[in-house]
């Protein structure tokens, strides 16, 4: 299904994408970064409640709403006729980028609210790790949507 009236605002579509897209890897990127900070310091010390207000405001100002920005806007494109040829392949590489993308964001979100509790279950080693998820997923994203391999 596509919506015609859609395709005059092709671009200016892709360009909000992007520049959500854009503002959620920063925060995919930098929120892990965090926690392996936030690892390093004594629980209930001036320094983790900094953490604490930091990791908040990092995933509640930027995160959520350029996540959902995102969302709604490659929804839309997906919705312009031409943009995406079903029959191809790319799209499916893709998408697992995208779920990859939001569970991460999912996962990052709940380790947020342990934090606040002082109860992080993972080590610092554990965080550095899930760092390059964002960027696994982007290189995948990247691949698909430009070279279209398949």
């Amino acid at each position: 299904m596509t919506i015609e009236a859609l395709a005059p605002w092709y671009l200016w579509m892709k360009s909000a994408h992007l520049l959500g897209v854009f503002a959620w890897m920063a925060g995919l990127f930098y929120l892990p970064r965090l926690y392996v900070y936030h690892c390093q310091v004594v629980p209930g010390s001036a320094q983790s409640e900094l953490f604490k207000v930091m990791e908040r405001r990092l995933l509640r100002a930027i995160m959520n709403p350029a996540m959902i920005w995102a969302w709604c806007f490659g929804t839309l494109l997906v919705l312009t006729p031409g943009v995406v040829d079903w029959g191809a392949g790319w799209w499916h590489g893709k998408m697992l980028g995208l779920l990859t993308m939001t569970w991460l964001h999912h996962d990052l979100s709940i380790a947020r609210k342990r934090f606040e509790r002082d109860a992080n279950t993972r080590s610092e080693r554990a965080w550095r790790m899930m760092n390059e998820v964002p960027t696994l997923a982007l290189i995948l994203i990247v691949v698909m949507v430009i070279v279209k391999p398949f």
